[in-house]
Protein backbone atom coordinates (compact mmCIF):
# COMPACT_ATOMS: atom_id res chain seq x y z
CA UNK A 1 0.00 0.00 0.00
CA UNK A 2 1.04 3.14 -1.04
CA UNK A 3 0.58 6.59 1.00
CA UNK A 4 -0.05 9.55 -1.24
CA UNK A 5 0.44 12.10 1.87
CA UNK A 6 -2.39 14.29 0.25
CA UNK A 7 -4.60 15.76 3.46
CA UNK A 8 -7.56 17.56 1.96
CA UNK A 9 -10.26 19.78 4.31
CA UNK A 10 -13.35 19.78 2.29
CA UNK A 11 -15.30 22.81 1.62
CA UNK A 12 -17.98 24.08 4.32
CA UNK A 13 -21.57 23.18 2.94
CA UNK A 14 -25.41 22.98 4.00
CA UNK A 15 -26.41 19.26 3.89
CA UNK A 16 -29.62 17.99 3.42
CA UNK A 17 -32.42 17.71 5.83
CA UNK A 18 -30.68 19.72 8.08
CA UNK A 19 -31.83 23.16 7.17
CA UNK A 20 -30.91 25.67 9.88
CA UNK A 21 -27.80 23.57 11.09
CA UNK A 22 -24.52 24.41 11.29
CA UNK A 23 -23.28 23.06 7.65
CA UNK A 24 -20.37 19.87 8.59
CA UNK A 25 -16.69 19.73 8.24
CA UNK A 26 -15.15 17.16 6.69
CA UNK A 27 -11.87 16.03 6.24
CA UNK A 28 -10.39 13.81 3.97
CA UNK A 29 -7.25 11.82 3.94
CA UNK A 30 -4.67 10.67 3.67
CA UNK A 31 -5.50 8.47 0.69
CA UNK A 32 -3.90 5.05 0.24
CA UNK A 33 -3.39 2.71 -2.85
CA UNK A 34 -4.75 -0.34 -1.47
CA UNK A 35 -4.57 -2.86 -4.43
CA UNK A 36 -2.22 -2.69 -7.79
CA UNK A 37 -1.35 -6.01 -9.78
CA UNK A 38 0.01 -4.44 -13.25
CA UNK A 39 -3.35 -4.78 -14.79
CA UNK A 40 -6.65 -2.11 -15.35
CA UNK A 41 -8.31 -2.15 -12.01
CA UNK A 42 -11.46 -0.10 -11.88
CA UNK A 43 -14.99 0.04 -10.95
CA UNK A 44 -15.43 0.14 -7.13
CA UNK A 45 -17.83 -0.96 -4.46
CA UNK A 46 -17.83 -1.14 -0.85
CA UNK A 47 -19.52 -2.48 2.62
CA UNK A 48 -20.21 -3.81 5.80
CA UNK A 49 -21.34 -7.45 6.58
CA UNK A 50 -21.31 -9.20 9.49
CA UNK A 51 -17.90 -8.08 11.15
CA UNK A 52 -16.13 -7.21 8.34
CA UNK A 53 -15.28 -4.85 5.73
CA UNK A 54 -15.51 -5.81 1.78
CA UNK A 55 -13.92 -4.07 -1.16
CA UNK A 56 -14.79 -5.37 -4.74
CA UNK A 57 -13.50 -4.23 -8.16
CA UNK A 58 -12.88 -5.67 -11.76
CA UNK A 59 -9.15 -6.08 -12.65
CA UNK A 60 -7.90 -6.86 -16.14
CA UNK A 61 -4.44 -7.35 -17.92
CA UNK A 62 -5.96 -5.95 -21.34
CA UNK A 63 -7.32 -2.83 -20.02
CA UNK A 64 -10.52 -0.61 -19.78
CA UNK A 65 -12.78 -1.88 -22.99
CA UNK A 66 -14.10 -5.28 -23.33
CA UNK A 67 -12.27 -8.56 -23.29
CA UNK A 68 -12.95 -12.23 -21.45
CA UNK A 69 -9.47 -11.63 -19.31
CA UNK A 70 -11.60 -9.58 -16.86
CA UNK A 71 -12.20 -10.81 -13.37
CA UNK A 72 -13.89 -9.61 -10.26
CA UNK A 73 -11.87 -9.13 -6.95
CA UNK A 74 -13.35 -9.36 -3.85
CA UNK A 75 -11.27 -8.11 -0.59
CA UNK A 76 -11.84 -8.05 3.05
CA UNK A 77 -10.75 -6.48 5.98
CA UNK A 78 -11.21 -7.13 9.90
CA UNK A 79 -9.41 -3.96 10.69
CA UNK A 80 -12.32 -1.26 10.09
CA UNK A 81 -10.03 -0.75 6.47
CA UNK A 82 -6.17 -0.70 7.99
CA UNK A 83 -5.16 -4.00 5.87
CA UNK A 84 -7.28 -6.31 3.57
CA UNK A 85 -6.73 -9.76 2.34
CA UNK A 86 -8.57 -11.52 -0.94
CA UNK A 87 -11.08 -13.94 -0.18
CA UNK A 88 -12.82 -14.63 -4.01
CA UNK A 89 -12.23 -13.63 -7.38
CA UNK A 90 -14.62 -14.94 -10.32
CA UNK A 91 -15.28 -14.48 -13.66
CA UNK A 92 -17.51 -15.78 -16.73
CA UNK A 93 -16.64 -17.63 -19.34
CA UNK A 94 -16.72 -15.50 -22.98
CA UNK A 95 -17.74 -12.60 -21.07
CA UNK A 96 -15.97 -9.47 -19.50
CA UNK A 97 -17.45 -9.08 -16.02
CA UNK A 98 -17.40 -5.07 -14.83
CA UNK A 99 -18.91 -2.88 -12.52
CA UNK A 100 -19.56 -5.30 -9.71
CA UNK A 101 -21.82 -3.95 -6.57
CA UNK A 102 -22.73 -5.44 -3.71
CA UNK A 103 -26.13 -5.62 -1.82
CA UNK A 104 -26.71 -7.17 1.43
CA UNK A 105 -29.83 -9.05 1.09
CA UNK A 106 -32.05 -11.95 2.93
CA UNK A 107 -28.14 -12.22 5.51
CA UNK A 108 -26.14 -13.13 2.27
CA UNK A 109 -23.87 -10.85 0.85
CA UNK A 110 -23.95 -10.91 -3.03
CA UNK A 111 -21.64 -9.48 -5.78
CA UNK A 112 -23.46 -8.48 -9.06
CA UNK A 113 -22.04 -7.96 -11.82
CA UNK A 114 -23.14 -7.12 -15.54
CA UNK A 115 -21.20 -8.98 -18.42
CA UNK A 116 -20.76 -8.01 -21.71
CA UNK A 117 -20.49 -11.27 -24.34
CA UNK A 118 -17.08 -11.10 -25.74
CA UNK A 119 -16.50 -14.13 -26.82
CA UNK A 120 -12.96 -16.23 -26.73
CA UNK A 121 -11.04 -12.92 -27.66
CA UNK A 122 -11.40 -9.54 -27.19
CA UNK A 123 -14.42 -7.85 -29.05
CA UNK A 124 -13.61 -5.22 -31.44
CA UNK A 125 -15.73 -1.83 -30.52
CA UNK A 126 -17.90 -2.28 -33.48
CA UNK A 127 -19.71 -5.92 -32.34
CA UNK A 128 -20.15 -4.48 -28.83
CA UNK A 129 -24.23 -5.08 -28.59
CA UNK A 130 -26.31 -4.43 -25.28
CA UNK A 131 -28.76 -7.03 -26.43
CA UNK A 132 -26.13 -9.90 -25.37
CA UNK A 133 -25.73 -8.10 -22.05
CA UNK A 134 -26.54 -10.33 -19.48
CA UNK A 135 -26.39 -10.12 -15.34
CA UNK A 136 -24.44 -12.46 -12.80
CA UNK A 137 -23.72 -12.86 -9.26
CA UNK A 138 -22.14 -14.94 -6.45
CA UNK A 139 -23.21 -15.25 -3.02
CA UNK A 140 -22.07 -16.10 0.18
CA UNK A 141 -23.38 -16.43 4.17
CA UNK A 142 -20.43 -15.84 5.61
CA UNK A 143 -17.97 -13.93 3.34
CA UNK A 144 -15.52 -16.93 3.24
CA UNK A 145 -17.30 -19.54 1.06
CA UNK A 146 -18.89 -18.10 -2.18
CA UNK A 147 -21.09 -19.60 -4.90
CA UNK A 148 -19.93 -20.08 -8.33
CA UNK A 149 -21.37 -17.34 -10.52
CA UNK A 150 -25.28 -17.54 -11.25
CA UNK A 151 -26.97 -15.65 -14.19
CA UNK A 152 -29.86 -13.45 -13.00
CA UNK A 153 -33.33 -14.25 -14.42
CA UNK A 154 -34.41 -11.38 -16.30
CA UNK A 155 -31.70 -9.42 -17.32
CA UNK A 156 -31.12 -11.00 -20.90
CA UNK A 157 -29.85 -7.45 -22.79
CA UNK A 158 -29.89 -5.42 -19.46
CA UNK A 159 -26.70 -3.64 -18.54
CA UNK A 160 -27.58 -4.06 -14.93
CA UNK A 161 -26.04 -1.66 -11.85
CA UNK A 162 -26.22 -0.81 -8.85
CA UNK A 163 -28.63 -2.55 -6.15
CA UNK A 164 -30.91 -1.21 -2.76
CA UNK A 165 -33.28 -3.35 -0.76
CA UNK A 166 -36.75 -1.94 0.98
CA UNK A 167 -39.64 -3.74 1.92
CA UNK A 168 -38.17 -7.20 1.73
CA UNK A 169 -37.15 -6.78 -2.01
CA UNK A 170 -34.30 -5.62 -4.06
CA UNK A 171 -34.03 -3.63 -6.44
CA UNK A 172 -31.67 -3.48 -9.44
CA UNK A 173 -31.22 -0.43 -11.85
CA UNK A 174 -31.02 -2.23 -15.46
CA UNK A 175 -30.47 -0.45 -19.18
CA UNK A 176 -31.51 -1.55 -22.42
CA UNK A 177 -32.56 -1.04 -26.04
CA UNK A 178 -35.95 0.12 -26.55
CA UNK A 179 -37.86 -3.05 -27.95
CA UNK A 180 -34.60 -4.94 -27.53
CA UNK A 181 -33.58 -2.95 -31.03
CA UNK A 182 -31.47 -4.70 -33.54
CA UNK A 183 -27.73 -2.47 -34.24
CA UNK A 184 -25.01 -0.96 -33.08
CA UNK A 185 -23.97 -0.71 -29.45
CA UNK A 186 -26.46 2.02 -29.46
CA UNK A 187 -26.17 3.27 -26.58
CA UNK A 188 -26.90 7.49 -25.25
CA UNK A 189 -30.56 9.64 -25.92
CA UNK A 190 -32.15 5.98 -27.19
CA UNK A 191 -31.56 3.78 -24.02
CA UNK A 192 -34.05 3.02 -21.54
CA UNK A 193 -33.47 2.74 -17.70
CA UNK A 194 -35.51 0.27 -15.77
CA UNK A 195 -36.29 -0.37 -12.43
CA UNK A 196 -35.88 -4.34 -11.55
CA UNK A 197 -37.88 -6.16 -8.55
CA UNK A 198 -36.74 -9.19 -7.04
CA UNK A 199 -38.00 -11.58 -4.63
CA UNK A 200 -34.88 -13.75 -3.69
CA UNK A 201 -32.10 -11.55 -5.35
CA UNK A 202 -31.15 -14.07 -8.26
CA UNK A 203 -35.10 -13.84 -10.22
CA UNK A 204 -35.55 -10.44 -11.90
CA UNK A 205 -39.08 -8.49 -13.64
CA UNK A 206 -39.50 -4.96 -14.47
CA UNK A 207 -41.05 -2.63 -11.97
CA UNK A 208 -40.72 0.68 -14.11
CA UNK A 209 -39.41 2.67 -16.52
CA UNK A 210 -37.75 5.68 -14.57
CA UNK A 211 -35.82 7.01 -17.87
CA UNK A 212 -37.48 6.45 -20.98
CA UNK A 213 -34.40 8.18 -22.46
CA UNK A 214 -30.69 8.83 -21.83
CA UNK A 215 -30.83 5.96 -19.78
CA UNK A 216 -27.68 4.98 -17.66
CA UNK A 217 -25.87 4.14 -14.50
CA UNK A 218 -28.55 4.96 -11.85
CA UNK A 219 -27.65 4.85 -7.88
CA UNK A 220 -30.70 4.20 -5.56
CA UNK A 221 -31.25 5.66 -1.56
CA UNK A 222 -34.54 4.17 -0.13
CA UNK A 223 -35.82 6.27 3.24
CA UNK A 224 -37.26 4.20 6.27
CA UNK A 225 -40.99 5.09 4.49
CA UNK A 226 -39.77 3.44 1.10
CA UNK A 227 -39.45 6.69 -0.71
CA UNK A 228 -36.68 6.76 -3.32
CA UNK A 229 -34.14 9.13 -4.46
CA UNK A 230 -31.42 8.43 -6.82
CA UNK A 231 -28.57 9.70 -8.61
CA UNK A 232 -28.53 8.79 -12.40
CA UNK A 233 -25.90 8.87 -14.92
CA UNK A 234 -27.33 10.55 -18.37
CA UNK A 235 -26.42 8.26 -21.22
CA UNK A 236 -26.80 11.24 -23.80
CA UNK A 237 -24.05 13.14 -22.44
CA UNK A 238 -25.84 15.86 -20.64
CA UNK A 239 -26.01 16.57 -17.33
CA UNK A 240 -26.68 14.02 -14.57
CA UNK A 241 -30.45 13.68 -12.88
CA UNK A 242 -31.60 13.75 -9.30
CA UNK A 243 -34.64 11.04 -9.26
CA UNK A 244 -37.43 11.01 -6.31
CA UNK A 245 -40.45 8.55 -6.53
CA UNK A 246 -42.41 6.95 -3.67
CA UNK A 247 -44.08 3.25 -3.99
CA UNK A 248 -45.42 1.79 -6.26
CA UNK A 249 -42.35 3.99 -8.43
CA UNK A 250 -44.61 4.42 -11.10
CA UNK A 251 -44.70 8.30 -11.08
CA UNK A 252 -40.66 10.04 -10.83
CA UNK A 253 -39.81 14.05 -10.70
CA UNK A 254 -36.35 14.49 -12.02
CA UNK A 255 -34.38 17.38 -11.68
CA UNK A 256 -31.04 18.19 -13.60
CA UNK A 257 -27.51 18.97 -12.06
CA UNK A 258 -25.27 21.40 -13.28
CA UNK A 259 -23.06 18.79 -14.16
CA UNK A 260 -22.65 14.90 -15.53
CA UNK A 261 -21.73 12.27 -12.59
CA UNK A 262 -19.81 8.98 -14.24
CA UNK A 263 -20.25 6.53 -12.21
CA UNK A 264 -22.67 7.97 -9.50
CA UNK A 265 -22.97 6.68 -6.08
CA UNK A 266 -25.49 8.02 -3.46
CA UNK A 267 -25.69 7.00 0.42
CA UNK A 268 -26.63 9.00 3.56
CA UNK A 269 -24.16 9.55 6.05
CA UNK A 270 -24.72 11.22 9.65
CA UNK A 271 -28.18 12.08 8.28
CA UNK A 272 -26.99 14.14 5.34
CA UNK A 273 -27.32 12.60 1.71
CA UNK A 274 -23.71 11.56 -0.15
CA UNK A 275 -23.28 11.57 -4.03
CA UNK A 276 -19.83 11.07 -5.79
CA UNK A 277 -18.60 10.22 -9.08
CA UNK A 278 -16.55 11.83 -12.26
CA UNK A 279 -17.26 15.19 -12.84
CA UNK A 280 -15.10 16.57 -15.78
CA UNK A 281 -13.54 20.12 -15.91
CA UNK A 282 -12.24 21.86 -18.96
CA UNK A 283 -9.06 23.10 -16.59
CA UNK A 284 -8.48 19.60 -14.77
CA UNK A 285 -9.87 16.86 -16.63
CA UNK A 286 -11.64 14.16 -15.24
CA UNK A 287 -11.98 13.85 -11.18
CA UNK A 288 -13.59 12.02 -8.78
CA UNK A 289 -15.58 13.91 -6.76
CA UNK A 290 -17.67 14.07 -3.22
CA UNK A 291 -20.97 16.07 -2.95
CA UNK A 292 -23.71 17.15 0.01
CA UNK A 293 -27.00 16.82 -1.71
CA UNK A 294 -28.80 19.93 -0.72
CA UNK A 295 -32.21 19.95 -1.16
CA UNK A 296 -32.19 19.70 -5.17
CA UNK A 297 -28.29 20.81 -5.99
CA UNK A 298 -24.58 19.26 -5.49
CA UNK A 299 -22.21 20.81 -3.18
CA UNK A 300 -18.51 19.49 -3.12
CA UNK A 301 -16.99 19.15 -0.30
CA UNK A 302 -13.92 17.19 -1.95
CA UNK A 303 -12.07 16.26 -5.77
CA UNK A 304 -10.05 13.46 -4.62
CA UNK A 305 -6.56 12.59 -6.21
CA UNK A 306 -7.27 11.43 -9.76
CA UNK A 307 -7.02 11.73 -13.27
CA UNK A 308 -7.37 10.10 -16.57
CA UNK A 309 -9.69 6.91 -15.85
CA UNK A 310 -10.92 7.04 -12.86
CA UNK A 311 -14.08 7.62 -10.18
CA UNK A 312 -16.79 4.57 -9.59
CA UNK A 313 -16.80 4.90 -5.89
CA UNK A 314 -17.90 2.98 -3.07
CA UNK A 315 -18.58 4.10 0.73
CA UNK A 316 -19.27 2.50 4.11
CA UNK A 317 -19.97 4.15 7.24
CA UNK A 318 -17.73 3.53 10.15
CA UNK A 319 -19.77 5.69 12.03
CA UNK A 320 -22.01 8.73 12.35
CA UNK A 321 -18.75 10.31 11.30
CA UNK A 322 -16.59 8.21 9.92
CA UNK A 323 -16.19 7.00 6.74
CA UNK A 324 -14.46 5.01 3.86
CA UNK A 325 -14.40 5.67 0.40
CA UNK A 326 -13.03 3.59 -2.31
CA UNK A 327 -12.40 4.50 -5.86
CA UNK A 328 -10.12 3.92 -8.82
CA UNK A 329 -7.90 6.22 -11.21
CA UNK A 330 -5.08 6.20 -13.13
CA UNK A 331 -2.94 9.40 -12.24
CA UNK A 332 0.00 8.07 -10.44
CA UNK A 333 2.24 6.05 -12.93
CA UNK A 334 5.14 3.17 -12.47
CA UNK A 335 8.90 3.47 -12.72
CA UNK A 336 8.81 3.57 -16.87
CA UNK A 337 6.49 6.65 -16.75
CA UNK A 338 3.96 4.07 -17.94
CA UNK A 339 0.00 5.18 -16.18
CA UNK A 340 -1.32 3.00 -13.79
CA UNK A 341 -4.76 2.25 -13.15
CA UNK A 342 -5.13 1.21 -9.38
CA UNK A 343 -7.47 1.15 -6.35
CA UNK A 344 -7.64 3.85 -4.14
CA UNK A 345 -9.12 4.22 -0.49
CA UNK A 346 -9.42 7.16 2.02
CA UNK A 347 -11.51 8.16 4.93
CA UNK A 348 -13.71 10.79 5.21
CA UNK A 349 -14.51 12.19 9.27
CA UNK A 350 -17.07 14.76 10.45
CA UNK A 351 -16.02 17.02 12.76
CA UNK A 352 -18.23 17.69 15.91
Amino acid sequence: MKCLGIFLTALLVMASGHAGAAPPTVRVGPVRRVFHNGEHNAFTDLCRFHDALYLTFRSCPDGHMVHPTAVTIILRSRDEGATWEPVHRFSVKDRDTRDPHFLVFQDQLFVYTGTWWSGPTTLPREEYDMNKHLGYAVRSEDGAKWSDPVMLEGTFGHYIWRAATTGGKAYLCGRRKPGFEIGPKGEGDKIQSLMLESDDGLVWKKRAYFQETGGDETAFLFTDDGSLVAAARNGGGGNAQLLRSKPPYTDWVRTSFDRPIGGPLITQWGGHILIGGRKTTREAGPKTSLCWLVEDSLQEFAELPSGGDNSYPGFVALSETRALVSYYSSHEKDASGKPITAIYLTELSIAP
